[in-house]
């Protein structure tokens, strides 16, 4: 089996959406603003280069600097918590993505230097060893006593580590890992295969992904044999029995192991790690079901397999939401199937955007859907939960998922105004520049457009429709540097409704759709224009498990009632735009997307999209019975 489609290299894709490069800013600050000390403090303690001095200040070998306690990282990244270290991994992950984004010359001088301090104490450590615990932590594992988690932790290092090599060309990360590597081929060689099996039956994170990176870097021998050291096959072996392995277990213990069988199998071409992962998808999701949201998990547990409607507790968790979408992305890659693509973007929309806040950036470590839910936002340096660092990750960049590319030509995979480069494997440069329509448009992030006041100002421009419009329509600019023949792609996504329109160059277009995706095959020429229109509704889509409950949707986006109560609705969810009306649909320069109330009930209810709830009480599910006679 092939890979279908590559991804564009980093640097070559940069959102344009002033609403989406706020939420990367939120990000990028947040990352700029941890220290250096702060982020270090626990690896120099074990490494012995550190010590507090009782009157204010923190002395390291190189430095003493006022650091009192109040001002150190706490929760999960305590020097007492037995997970402390892990954020240090998903900062190096993250850093290394936002600089091979945007080139950010004081992102990556402060990577390299935190890289730097951490050589410094592996080899204190002795060489090989490096973790923000010591090693008895493993061994600890071995006789079968609980750690929380201490693969995991080191995994997220190494996965930091690899990015920075390979995104921000940090030659020391790979001598860094490869003295981890070295330890754990010494240390997993003394175990026997039931220890080694008790082991890994004890939350090992994406360490199969993290041999697997580092053996395509180096194409170590030793490497490739920690590949097969960490295949979990009490998990593995169950899933290809087409067992439902998953039902109350820890989704995020297996979602990190499933991409590590996925990395497994793009580097040693084993089809059994695909197999897994194809067997995993059935089982956590074709099967299985979902919320609205796209999750099937709560409370961090995965839900019965169509059976929810008692599960309506605390909600998705960050981390899960991230890592199902790494792997939708995958099989995007494998497969060429939309499918995998519409399942990003509704996890995009109404779980990465929905569980960081767009005031301050911060996580909401769950996301529920029941009645009178809320968010709990996590704080700057008091948590440290497990979802501030896939938080970190997630808005480093959305730059992978959006543009792709295969032999015949290139692909938009989804939706996000963007400006990417590429080249087509017969040599030819081609600059897209994908735009929402600004008269279907969207409001600026700084809630101001000199754009928008042009529009209801001037007479000679197309008019602005009567109402919100039904549909979402794009410009797509699409520039070659010599005259070329080669396919566009573009995806039709999940919840169009009705048929997509094309113009090129201001002329209609009958395009061939072929497993939802619109093809145009043609001799492109110096400049087009290419104008996209995609119909969209509201729709209602039923609980799995519950004959009454039902979620709105308007296009891709979870829509929410503000309310603490669990409330009944009077109508059919198969006629929503029966039972909502727009609300407040206009600013004076933008359509105010999603926001919704009810209408012939006794009491009315507003509605507006889940990622834009910040302190409010809402509920995604509400029952739906018909109206009284």
């Amino acid at each position: 089996m092939k890979i279908k489609f590559k991804t564009i290299p980093s640097g070559k894709v940069n959102v344009t959406a002033p609403a989406l490069q706020a939420r990367q800013k939120l990000n990028t600050d947040y990352i700029m603003s941890l220290t250096n000390q702060n982020l270090l403090r626990s690896f120099y303690l074990e490494a012995g280069l550190w010590s507090y001095s009782g009157d204010g200040g923190t002395t390291t070998e190189t430095s003493t600097v006022s650091d009192s306690p109040e001002h150190w990282h706490w929760g999960w990244e305590a020097p007492t918590c037995e997970l402390r270290g892990h954020i240090m991994g998903h900062w190096l992950s993250a850093a290394a993505r936002i600089y091979a984004r945007s080139g950010d010359a004081m992102v990556k001088a402060k990577a390299d230097t935190i890289v730097a301090e951490l050589a410094r104490c592996q080899e204190a450590m002795g060489g090989r060893w490096l973790a923000a615990f010591s090693e008895s932590a493993m061994h600890r594992l071995t006789k079968g006593k609980w750690v929380w988690a201490p693969h995991y932790t080191i995994h997220k290092l190494l996965m930091g580590l690899h990015e920075m090599h390979t995104l921000a060309d940090n030659a020391q990360a790979l001598q860094i890992m490869t003295g981890i590597a070295s330890w754990f081929h010494a240390w997993t060689g003394t175990l026997s295969q039931e220890q080694m099996d008790e082991v890994l039956d004890m939350e090992t994170g994406g360490m199969l992904e993290a041999w697997s990176d580092l053996y395509a870097v180096t194409g170590d021998a030793t490497h490739r044999e920690l590949i097969y050291r960490y295949d979990r096959r009490r998990f593995f072996d169950r899933l290809l029995a087409g067992e439902d392995v998953l039902t109350n277990k820890h989704a995020n213990t297996q979602i990190p192991e499933i991409l590590g069988a996925a990395r497994a199998w793009e580097v040693t071409g084993d089809e059994r790690f695909r197999h897994i992962v194809e067997a995993f998808w059935r089982c956590a999701v074709t099967e299985r079901g979902s919320v609205a949201t796209g999750a099937a998990d709560d409370g961090e547990l995965w839900m019965p397999p169509q059976d929810m409607a008692e599960r309506l507790g605390v909600g998705q968790e960050h981390c899960c939401n991230y890592n199902m979408m790494r792997l939708a992305h995958v099989l995007t890659r494998w497969t060429g199937e939309a499918q995998y693509a519409d399942y990003w973007e509704r996890r995009f929309w109404n779980g990465a955007m929905a569980q960081q806040s767009g005031q301050d950036g911060m996580v909401s470590y769950f996301l529920g859907v029941a009645p009178g839910s809320r968010k709990k936002w996590g704080t700057r340096t008091r948590h440290f939960w497990c979802c501030h660092g896939t938080l970190m990750q997630a808005h480093a960049g959305y730059d992978e998922q959006i543009c792709l590319k295969d032999e015949a030509g290139l692909v938009v995979s989804q939706w996000l105004p963007a400006d990417v480069e590429l080249e087509t494997k017969t040599g030819t440069g081609v600059k897209l520049s994908l735009q929402q329509d600004g008269q279907h448009g969207v409001q600026p992030a700084d809630g101001w457009s000199v754009r928008g006041m042009h529009q209801i100002t001037k007479l000679d421009i197309p008019a602005i429709p009567a109402h919100r419009p039904d549909r979402k329509v794009y410009t797509l600019q699409l520039t070659v540097s010599q005259a070329a023949e080669f396919d566009l792609r573009l995806r039709i996504p999940w919840w169009v409704a009705g048929t997509p329109s094309v113009s090129i160059d201001g002329e209609a277009v009958e395009a061939a759709v072929i497993d939802s995706f619109i093809h145009l095959h043609r001799h492109w020429e110096q400049t087009h224009e290419l104008r996209i229109e995609l119909p969209k509704r509201l729709s209602m889509e039923r609980l799995p498990g519950s004959e009454a409950r039902y979620a709105l949707l308007d296009g891709p986006l979870v829509l929410v009632g503000l309310t603490e109560e669990d409330r009944t609705l009077y109508g059919d969810p198969d006629e929503p735009n029966v039972l909502f009306i727009p609300d407040r649909e206009r600013h004076h320069s933008w359509w105010r997307t999603g926001s919704y109330r009810t209408r012939g009930q006794a009491v009315g209810l507003r509605f507006i999209p889940l990622m834009d709830v910040v302190d409010q009480p809402y509920g995604v599910y509400f029952r739906v019975e018909p109206r009284p006679s």
